[in-house]
């Protein structure tokens, strides 16, 4: 079957961005994001907690992913859940800033950019393996005999969403420090709208590197060893805080209670462990604001 990305090529000579379209082979047929834009979960009820997560891994493998829990959500606290699955971070930090949802999976970048646009609050954030951190890794094909970013000028590139952190943030970033942009460094850059696409735009050799979510990478290897085979992490950037779970302001604090308790306590019961071991989830924790610093750090530099 075939995953077909929508790639935007970003012009080395001007702000103009072009669509294609590129094939690329995998196990499964990922459905369009505009199929799935909006599902329930749970019994019937009329208390409805509308729940939003952006299709930055991909369409069909985050319905899969979270199906369970969200089910077991509305299960817990009694309410109808309703999902929705958006391409990019913006538009889930949209709907949670216009209350059109009460709660968003999101990248750290657009929990850093929701807090200061709107005061999106922290609710959770995962743990994994022990820990509440991610990278950001710097990929190549393993033909390829870079062995640092600096080896890539003139190569081709794949970024995943404009306000993922990991995706655009950490490589602009690591760019500025040798006194670069992705427009003078590339020869041309895409974005790929998920971190899955762009581990396969490399893997494929469609493009020459990629920087993605280290969580994601690992957790593609563990599904797709073949990928390891194909693929060579070349840099490692970061710690920064792990994509949290955010929730509006304006949000009851009695729900915004509720919702707490139950991530907190999730991995309590036996059913909630064996839903978050299909998600490579430990447990959820609380997070400190603190922990993205670092990101708003490096947003202060470039001017973002």
């Amino acid at each position: 079957s075939v995953l077909t990305a929508m790639l935007i090529i970003a012009s080395r000579d001007s702000q103009t961005q072009n669509v294609i379209e590129v094939n690329l082979t995998e196990k499964e047929t990922v459905t369009p994001v505009k199929e799935i834009t909006e599902l329930t979960f749970g019994q019937d009820s009329s208390d409805i907690l509308r729940v939003a997560i952006a299709g930055v891994i991909s369409p069909t493998k985050t319905l899969e992913d979270y199906k369970e829990l969200l089910t077991f959500l509305g299960g817990q606290l009694d309410r109808q859940v309703v999902f929705s699955l958006k391409p990019t971070y913006s538009e889930i930090n949209a709907l949670i800033q216009g209350r059109f949802v009460d709660l968003g999976f999101v990248c750290s970048l657009a929990y850093v950019l929701g807090e200061e646009d709107f005061g999106a609050e922290l609710l959770v954030a995962p743990q994994i393996n022990g820990e509440t951190v991610y990278y950001s890794y710097l990929i190549v094909p393993e033909e390829n005999p870079a062995t640092g970013l600096a080896d890539l000028r003139g190569a081709s590139f794949a970024f995943t969403d404009p306000i993922s952190n990991s995706g655009h943030l950490a490589p602009t970033y690591q760019l500025s420090l040798i006194d670069e942009t992705p427009v003078s460094f590339f020869s041309r850059h895409i974005f790929t709208s998920s971190h899955d696409n762009s581990i396969l735009a490399v893997a494929e050799k469609l493009v020459d590197g990629a920087a993605v979510d280290s969580l994601v990478y690992n957790q593609m290897v563990k599904d797709s060893p073949e990928i390891a085979d194909k693929t060579r992490i070349i840099a490692r950037w970061g710690p920064y805080g792990i994509p949290p779970v955010i929730v509006s302001p304006a949000l009851e604090p009695e729900i915004k209670r509720q919702l707490r308790d139950f991530f907190l306590d999730v991995h309590n019961s036996e059913d909630g462990r064996q839903i978050l071991k299909g998600l490579g989830i430990d447990k959820f924790v609380i997070v400190s604001d603190r922990d993205y610093d670092s990101i708003r750090e490096m947003k202060k530099i470039l001017e973002w």
